[in-house]
Parts: C-alpha cells; sequence; structure tokens
C-alpha cells in the first residue's frame, strides 16, 4: 500500500502567513513520489476560536469558573460575541467599506487596550489612513479577546504561541508529561475537533509535526498524542527547528509514548528515509538523523555517509492545500518596518541554506542550520518564485536566510529586472561593506523594501568579542546606503553580552539614538543576551569570562543555559529603560530627551561624541 503522509503546522504560529517548514518538505516530497497533504493547524484553529459560537463558548466558560478578568470585555460581552466575525472578515480582507464602521466611535467596543491607545489613534493615523487606522482597531479588538481568553479559560493561550512556558528550558520532560495528563481545555478540544476532521478525509500512514518554536511543542504532543489514542495504527514523526536546537542530547524515552520518529536538522533526508522505511524498502538501521525507541531507550539512527540533498538541487516549496484566504493582516505597531511580521501575506523562501559568515561567537554556528552553507543559482531562485507565485497569487517574498550574500542578491536582483518578474520582497543581512549605494539601488529597483540586520551591541569592542566582522563606522554607512534607496533597516540589538559594562550599555543606546536619528535605521529591537548550547560562548564560557550555573540536563530539551557575567553590568536591570527609549525612536521622537532619564537608578554618562554617526557618514 503506497504511502499517506500527513504534514501539520501546529498551533500556534505566525497568522499572516503561512510558516514555510511543510511547505518545504510537500515539495520534496512530491518530487519522490511521496503522497503528502499539508494542513496549517495554527490558522485553522485560531479562524475556528475567533468566531461568534466559539467567543460565545469562551464567556459562558469563563462565567461557569467565575472568572471574570478584564471586566470591560466581560461587560460588553455582547458586542464581542456578534462583531467578531465582521472584525475577523476585515482582518482578511481590508475593504474600504467595512473599515467605515470600524472606525465609527461605536461600532466596536472600547476593552482594556483600545481606551488605553484611543487618545494616541488621532495623531498616528492622521497621515496613515482609514484602511490603517480600522486594521490597528480591529486588532485591539482581536488582542483584547485573546487576553480574556489567557486570563480566564486558557492560561496556555497566546496569538503566536501555546503553553511557550513549559516548553522552554524544558531541560525535564516531568512537567510536559503532567500537563499532557490533565483534562484538555475549551481551545484544545477545538484543535482536535479540526485534527480529527482531517484524518476523517483520508487514510493516512505518516503524520509529520513541525515544531519551530519551544510555543509549538506542546500542541504538537496533544496531538500526537490523540493520535496515537485514536488512531494506533497512524505513525507519527516530529521535526524541526525546536529538536534541531533542543533535543540534540535526548535520552527520556517518555516522549515515545506520543511520537515514533524525531529527525534532527534539514528534514528531506530523514523523512524519505522514514517513508522507505514504512514501505519496507529499507531496514531501520539504514534510517538518517533520527531519534526511535528500542526495548525503552532511546536510540540515534544515523547511517553514514548521510544522503545529502543539496540546497541548489531541491524543488521549490509548495503551498498547495494552505488556506491563502484565511491568514490575517494584523496591525499591532504603527512603525512601518516593524509591522512587516504580522501585517501582509508573504511567500517564505530561502535564498541559501546556512550563514556564509558563520563566525558570530553568541549564534548556533556549530548546528547545521548556520554551519552548512550552500548557495544555488539567481535562474533556479527565480523560476521557484514564479512557480511559487503561480500557487499562491501572491507577490510578496520573505527571503528567510541567516544571513543572504550580497553577491546573490545582486544576481537575483538582476535576474528579476531581466526576467521582468515583479515582487515586492525584504531579507535578513549582514550589515557590510559589500552593500554600495550602487547595489542598494539595484536592490530597490528589484523590489527590495526592506532588510533586517544585527547591529547586535553597538560597541567596537564587544563587536570585536563577537567576531561581527562589521565596526560602527561600516554599519552606519550600509544602513543610510538601503535607508537612502528607501528600503527601510530594521536592526536586530543586544543588551547583556559578556563583559558588557554599564558604560557600553548606555553608549550601546546613544548609538542607537543617533541612527535613529540620522535615518539610517527605521526599527530595531533589544534582545537580552541568550547563552545557547550550541554557540562559541556556550561551549568555551571561561574564553567570555562567565559561569555557566544550569539548568541541570534531565533527558529532555537543552539549548539556553543561565550564566552569570561577573565581570559585566547588573544586565536584566536595564530592559525596561533600553526599550522605553526605542519605543519613541521607533516613532520618531524623543531624541532630545537625555538619556538618564529613562533608568530609575543612576547610569554612567555616555562618553562618544553625540556626532559620532554623522561623522561616520561623512567621511
Amino acid at each position: 500500500m503506497p504511502l499517506n503522509t500527513l504534514l501539520i503546522t501546529p498551533p500556534f504560529t505566525q497568522l499572516n502567513t503561512a510558516y514555510p517548514a511543510t511547505a518545504y518538505i510537500k515539495g520534496f516530497l512530491d518530487s519522490k513520489n511521496v503522497k503528502t497533504t499539508q494542513l496549517d493547524l495554527s490558522i485553522e484553529l485560531f479562524t475556528a476560536v475567533f468566531t461568534k459560537e466559539f467567543i460565545d463558548a469562551i464567556f459562558k466558560q469563563a462565567e461557569m469558573l467565575g472568572n471574570k478578568e478584564f471586566p470591560l470585555v466581560y461587560n460588553n460581552k455582547e458586542d464581542y460575541i456578534n462583531k467578531v466575525d465582521s472584525v475577523m472578515d476585515y482582518l482578511r480582507v481590508q475593504e474600504v467599506t467595512a473599515a467605515y464602521q470600524i472606525v465609527h466611535k461605536e461600532y466596536l467596543p472600547y476593552g482594556h487596550r483600545r481606551i488605553k491607545l484611543e487618545k494616541d489613534l488621532s495623531t498616528e493615523f492622521g497621515k496613515l489612513g482609514i484602511l490603517d487606522k480600522a486594521k490597528h482597531i480591529a486588532t485591539l479588538f482581536v488582542e483584547e479577546l485573546g487576553d480574556f481568553i489567557n486570563a480566564n479559560v486558557d492560561e496556555f493561550f497566546s496569538f503566536t504561541r501555546y503553553a511557550e512556558q513549559i516548553g522552554r528550558a524544558a531541560s525535564s520532560f516531568d512537567t510536559i508529561d503532567d500537563c499532557l495528563q490533565y483534562e484538555t481545555t475549551l481551545i484544545e478540544d477545538e484543535m482536535l475537533y479540526l485534527l480529527n476532521e482531517q484524518l476523517q478525509q483520508d487514510t493516512y500512514n505518516l503524520v509529520c509535526f513541525t515544531v519551530p518554536f519551544p510555543g509549538n511543542l506542546f500542541s504538537a504532543l496533544r496531538c500526537a498524542q490523540f493520535i496515537k489514542q485514536e488512531y494506533p495504527k497512524i505513525k507519527v514523526a516530529m521535526g524541526g527547528g525546536y529538536c534541531n536546537t533542543e533535543l540534540r542530547r535526548l535520552s527520556d524515552p517518555r516522549i515515545f509514548d506520543f511520537v515514533d520518529f524525531i529527525t534532527l536538522d534539514d528534514g528531506e533526508g530523514p523523512l524519505l528515509r522514514i517513508t522507505e522505511f514504512l514501505t519496507s524498502k529499507i531496514e531501520e538501521e539504514s534510517l538518517e538523523r533520527t531519534f526511535i525507541c528500542k526495548n525503552n531507550k532511546v536510540v540515534y539512527v544515523d547511517k553514514l555517509p548521510n544522503t545529502i540533498f543539496h540546497h541548489k538541487n531541491l524543488p521549490a516549496p509548495s503551498y498547495i492545500g494552505l488556506p491563502t484566504n484565511k491568514y490575517l493582516s494584523f496591525l499591532d505597531v504603527m512603525n512601518p518596518m516593524h509591522r512587516m511580521w504580522s501585517d501582509g501575506k508573504w511567500n517564505k523562501l530561502t535564498i541559501s541554506h546556512g550563514c556564509y559568515w558563520k563566525q558570530c561567537s553568541f549564534c548556533d554556528v556549530t548546528l547545521d542550520y548556520i554551519g552548512n552553507y550552500q548557495n544555488t543559482t539567481a535562474d533556479d531562485l527565480v523560476n521557484k518564485i514564479e512557480k511559487i507565485i503561480s500557487e499562491t497569487g501572491i507577490t510578496g517574498f520573505h527571503f528567510v536566510d541567516e544571513a543572504a550574500p550580497p553577491k546573490m542578491l545582486r544576481a537575483l536582483a538582476n535576474k528579476l529586472i531581466e526576467r521582468k518578474i515583479f515582487i515586492t520582497w525584504w531579507t535578513n543581512i549582514r550589515f557590510e561593506k559589500t552593500f554600495t549605494p550602487e547595489l542598494c539601488a539595484l536592490l530597490s529597483k528589484s523590489g527590495c523594501i526592506a532588510v533586517t540586520g544585527g547591529l547586535e551591541v553597538a560597541s567596537d569592542r564587544l563587536l570585536a568579542k563577537m567576531k561581527k566582522g562589521v565596526d560602527i563606522g561600516q554599519v552606519a554607512r550600509v544602513t543610510k546606503a538601503f535607508s537612502d534607496e528607501n528600503i527601510m533597516v530594521h536592526a536586530y540589538l543586544m543588551f547583556g553580552f559578556p563583559t558588557e559594562t554599564a558604560q557600553e550599555t548606555i553608549d550601546s543606546l546613544e548609538v542607537v539614538r543617533q541612527l535613529f536619528y540620522n535615518n539610517c535605521i527605521q526599527s530595531a529591537f533589544w534582545h537580552q543576551f541568550a547563552c545557547t548550547s550550541h554557540s562559541p560562548v556556550g561551549k568555551n564560557p571561561e574564553e567570555f569570562k562567565i559561569n555557566i550555573i544550569g539548568p541541570e540536563f534531565k533527558g529532555f530539551a537543552e539549548n539556553d543555559l543561565y550564566h552569570e557575567d561577573p565581570t559585566g553590568a547588573e544586565h536584566h536591570l536595564y530592559s525596561q529603560g533600553l526599550n522605553m527609549a526605542l519605543n519613541n525612536y521607533l516613532n520618531h521622537k524623543g531624541f532630545e530627551i537625555p538619556l538618564h532619564s529613562y533608568f530609575d537608578f543612576k547610569v554612567p554618562k555616555v562618553t562618544i561624541n553625540n556626532n559620532l554617526i554623522f561623522n561616520h557618514l561623512n567621511k
């Protein structure tokens, strides 16, 4: 009997566009004549929850439990129940006549989020127009309902993750195992109903879950648990970013009560071998990069040499079967660059596999998804772009590279122009000097509207320690070259890198202020440094003068390491002030506010020239 495979994205991931993992696997398995169907259970569940009937059930459940957190929502429950369908319809298709209805001051209720922001709406949206104003009000309405669900009915619920708190830093399987024994919640019941509906439509032999983040793990296991109980003949496999980073030392067999296979790194080879094993074409020992359980012991089967499917030879991802019309555009942040993660439909595609730089000391450079760099040709890429447009009808592309190579971007831009293919695209890069004004102009002409990149710590000493291969002057000139071509720039910022002093943190903030002020960057986000077990810092902590203090590995996940930084500042204290300042700069205001006023404790005075970036730009 031929194998029939179901590929599932479990709740919750992105809601405005399809997460691409199943599309990549489907494209590959289709090319190998393995029958596949893909299900984005994330968007299916979200759109099932935010309906009149389900929200009515949510309020009834909250009442039954005696929970009435967010009274403004509870007291306006009739409005939330009766208007949720029209709001969701608007978030799917921003239609101007519906926008007039949504912005009417008496149409939607004023919950805790809208009341707080209402005073800003007229100023922020005076220049942005009615479609965006309506989208923002509709987003607040749905977020208010989300807050209500989380506080009163299901503490695991969140827009782009589910039960993330138990999937994160789960060195032991104990808590996850305990939670899987609890009664299912209202949301989980709906998820399992949707899963069952899909399983009834065909006879599947293999169900594969992609688990990209900790916030997908529990829902994947809940679904797997249901399959094992109701469809015991179906085999279950799990892979994706979470497994690739967190489960490399897996030794606890309990997870195999729910799944049969857990694969590491690129899924194409391991999954093809699993399908061959299940159809008796190969023996178990010929599996590749796959954990299985034998005699209640975890066994890693990896026949060497692995079958290599090079990036340039892989087929295009296939988006067939994903519900393009169900994805929702949210507008929770006014910043035009910041909003791109949650607003608009984007086909996701990778230009290159891995990172061509692969030296940054905070990054998982020892893992395949970073360290195994593979490229392709511009013709191959543009062929894939054309195929994806024909399947989705969407001409927006987000190239989800670790760092898109400048040489490849030049070739891609020239090929798009030559073949008269008109797309809108954005990607992640390194701020390196190859991005000249001339190259930025070419990228803009080919449809590039934005780039993201890691500035990390705006300190030349720490950039060198990180092995970023850039300095502040170079970052300023490159980002300005993009901005001058109307390509928006988002910078990933880091604070709390090992040995970073209070002085360096404050001086970094001043550099960031100047980069915004000089229109080099338009958007940014602060992350506190996290030490991971697969990074150079995690592997050689003494070299970076930190002490690893846990967690103790107990057979399940291993990634984030707790550490002490005896020579650095008390990094966590700076989070709030850094974000308050950044929030001003994102909205292009507050440049004149002294930096020390953002912090409720004494901080060092800025020591860098207040024309540092201006001077770098004019060298």
